[in-house]
């Protein structure tokens, strides 16, 4: 066990490359194949950590799950599994979490979760209980999850930095979003954030997406300690972050300001990848630079024209659309795709029809909403507006008066030419700081008021 142990631990220190060198070595080894001999001769006479810890050094290192020496340790852990302690309980979950289901393999992760749910009251190590739902992983029954995360519970307030940051990327493998885990968890992260790598600060954005854990707090702790340190990071980081955190929904303001300061002072690194990323961004967000904007989008139009000539028409038409609904249509960029659209050369597989057909579509409403020679009198109010509101905008509607205060303060069922349909109107000042009543900016039309609709 010994000589296995250490060749496992010497394996999984080298690179990829040279484990594969290596491992072509030890299998061919005479030392090895007695090893093996041995092993199988004594196996049901080893003691139990011996036995667990042996079949765990084979099968990392590689020895086919499906020889006599790797099935016979199988079973025989089988029938000793009763007299397993906790430490082997972990480190045979371990083994069976990285081998391919089998007859024998699926007998003993039958027993090892009856063992698991038996043990759980007496296992005080919170290292053994990460690890031991890290390997049950999200296939684990609910009542069993269940019953270790009222186990972690009983040791949480006793856990460092490190182990609760450990935990809440634990929680996202087993796909168990559990409140009294997480919210201590992220609490212990908020105060040591500093000390988090940047990798696990996406891992922790990725969790919580998973999880469906929204937290503001831990979302702007993460992000204010991007911003302070924004000069350590590459831009190629941020991008990843601020791409995490589109995914959640959550709107970084000063660093997406940071980083567009950083795009217009540096254009050469938005290749056409980084240049797809930075406008699904911001426009998913919705943000719009508060300084230099307008040399920000002409960064933006300029990288994406240097790369029209090996887009695709689905890249062109996102490009086109996420810059539309920040409200700056690239000329360039959209009569091409308008040339493409003419020629049905934006027709899509099935997958992808419906969608496209939205973007489209949104495309042509910009630019409607955007043309110099777009009038007032082309919006057309429909009759008994309130009754036309579908139960689906009725939360919105709700929202808009409590925020704004009252109902004059936006428009709802705007039609526009070609038929063309919005579910709400609001018009603001030029800063976009102030929300202006609708009558007055009907009565008064002034080309500082914007319209802004969805």
């Amino acid at each position: 066990t010994n000589s296995l142990t250490t060749a496992w631990r010497l394996f999984k220190s080298l690179s990829e490359e040279q484990q594969r060198y290596e491992k072509q070595l030890i299998f061919e080894h005479p030392a090895f194949v007695k090893l093996c001999q041995q092993l199988l001769r004594e196996a049901r006479r080893m003691t139990r950590g011996d036995l667990v810890f042996s079949l765990h050094a084979l099968v990392s290192l590689g020895v086919p799950q499906n020889t006599l020496l790797v099935q016979t340790l199988v079973r025989v852990c089988q029938e000793k599994l009763n007299q397993l302690d906790n430490r082997c309980i972990s480190v045979l979950a371990t083994t069976l979490a990285g081998m391919d289901k089998d007859k024998n393999v699926s007998a003993l992760q039958a027993g090892l979760q009856l063992l698991v749910e038996q043990r759980i009251s007496s296992i005080r190590d919170i290292f053994i209980l990460q690890n031991l739902m890290k390997c049950l992983g999200k296939d684990a029954p609910v009542f069993l999850k269940k019953k270790l995360e009222m186990a972690v519970v009983r040791e949480i307030d006793g856990l460092t930095f490190l182990t609760a940051l450990r935990m809440f990327l634990v929680l996202a493998a087993m796909n168990y979003c559990s409140l009294p885990i997480l919210n201590p968890c992220s609490k212990k992260i908020q105060e040591n954030v500093h000390d988090v790598p940047f990798r696990q600060l996406i891992l922790i954005l990725e969790a919580c997406h998973t999880l469906q854990y929204r937290n503001v707090k831990l979302f702007s702790a993460l992000a204010d300690y991007v911003n302070s340190t924004a000069y350590l990071w590459d831009k190629k980081q941020i991008i990843l972050f601020l791409s995490a955190c589109e995914t959640l929904g959550f709107q970084p303001t000063e660093l997406l300001d940071i980083f567009a300061e950083k795009v217009t002072e540096d254009p050469d690194f938005l290749n056409l990848k980084n240049l797809l990323i930075v406008l699904r961004v911001y426009s998913r967000l919705n943000h719009v630079p508060r300084v230099q904007k307008h040399l920000f989008f002409e960064t933006l139009h300029s990288c994406l024209n240097k790369c029209l000539p090996q887009i695709s028409n689905t890249e062109l038409l996102k490009a086109v659309y996420s810059l539309g609904i920040l409200g700056c249509l690239p000329h360039r960029a959209l009569d091409e795709l308008l040339q493409k659209d003419s020629k049905d050369e934006l027709i899509l597989p099935d997958d992808l029809k419906e969608q496209n057909t939205v973007m489209l579509c949104c495309v042509k409403t910009c630019m409607e909403l955007d043309s110099p020679s777009f009038t007032k009198p082309a919006f057309v109010l429909t009759e008994n507006l309130s009754s036309l509101v579908s139960l689906n905008l009725r939360k919105a509607q709700e929202a808009l008066i409590e925020i704004l205060g009252d109902e004059n303060m936006f428009r709802q069922n705007v039609r526009l030419p070609y038929r063309y349909h919005i579910d709400f109107e609001i018009r603001m000042d030029s800063d976009r700081k102030k929300v202006l009543p609708i009558a007055a900016t009907d009565d008064h039309p002034d080309s500082c008021v914007q319209r802004w609709f969805f």
